[in-house]
């Protein structure tokens, strides 16, 4: 887990709420979070990256695995699939511009926002090379992997939407399923409802990595430091009839909730709502967690 925290981090770098002072002030309840990506290895040697998140360069500095292995220039990050167009999900590309070789793996939608930039011109097409991935076709990756891209309902980026704006406009949305040996992870950081078909999709899954951004639907509201619900800018929220903590019940797969909101109270170990939800059999992510299937 490179990242586990929704955009903007923990503590969000403008946002004094309780809980960032808390992380500012080094309380031990809380621990501080980069924006939400994680790494899968087969082999331990390549490895393929879910999301390029704004914090990468700190991501990779922080995790010894991901270090340059030779004197020269080198990294074992081989691959990157891009699963949504927000800046949280993709502006961390800018970080990898020194020329270095990876494949990078999205759906043709996703693609389309990139060429929409030019800024994203700075990684070298010579070098890095452009897969176009379909939704539900299986691609093999690097380090012994399979790459699915399942479709989730989701939104447009927030740049992309028409001004004045007050419904939800889906956009495309994507979870990563990767396979390996016979195990499946799926990696889901954003998903607006939990419709049948998402429940399916889920559980063919060893371990679900789910949208757990807001604890409540009105959270940010009723916190004063924001005017959308959760539903509105594309995330289930945990709690109510159709939250995650309902919906996902009975999934078979290991449950761990990741993209988690700055305000989101499952961040402070001892809250109700942490309480609540390990109760419910859910973990919470945190930056540096490791898990071998």
């Amino acid at each position: 887990m490179l990242g586990s925290a929704a955009g903007g981090g923990f503590p969000q770098w403008n946002c004094g709420c309780a809980q960032c002072r808390l992380v500012r002030q080094g309380d031990p309840r809380v621990r501080p979070a980069t924006q939400a990506s994680v790494a899968l290895t087969g082999d331990a040697e390549s490895w393929l990256l879910i999301g390029a998140s704004p914090d990468l360069r700190q991501q990779l500095a922080q995790t010894p695995a991901l270090w340059p292995r030779t004197a020269g220039r080198d990294s074992p990050v081989k691959e990157i699939v891009l699963i949504g167009g927000d800046i949280d999900a993709i502006a961390g590309l800018l970080v990898l511009r020194e020329r270095q070789p990876f494949t990078l793996y999205a759906p043709a939608p996703l693609f389309d926002v990139l060429a929409g930039n030019d800024v994203f011109n700075v990684l070298d097409s010579e070098l890095v090379r452009r897969v176009e991935v379909k939704p539900m076709e299986p691609v093999p990756c690097a380090g012994h992997l399979t790459l699915t891209l399942l479709p989730m309902p989701g939104k447009v980026p927030l740049y992309h939407e028409e001004s004045g704006a007050t419904e939800l406009q889906p956009g495309p949305t994507y979870a990563a399923k990767v396979q390996v040996n016979g195990r499946t992870v799926i990696v889901a950081p954003a998903c607006a409802e939990i419709t049948d078909s998402v429940l399916t999709q889920l559980r063919q899954a060893d371990i679900v990595f789910f949208d757990g951004t807001l604890f409540t639907d009105d959270e940010m509201i009723v916190a004063g430091l924001g005017a959308k619900s959760g539903t509105r800018m594309g995330h289930v929220p945990i709690s109510g009839p159709n939250g995650t903590l309902m919906r996902l019940a009975d999934l078979p797969a290991r449950r761990i909730l990741l993209h988690i909101n700055n305000t989101n109270p499952i961040l402070r170990s001892d809250s109700p709502q942490r309480r609540q939800v390990e109760a419910a059999g859910f973990e919470v992510a945190f930056d540096g967690m490791e898990i071998q299937l």
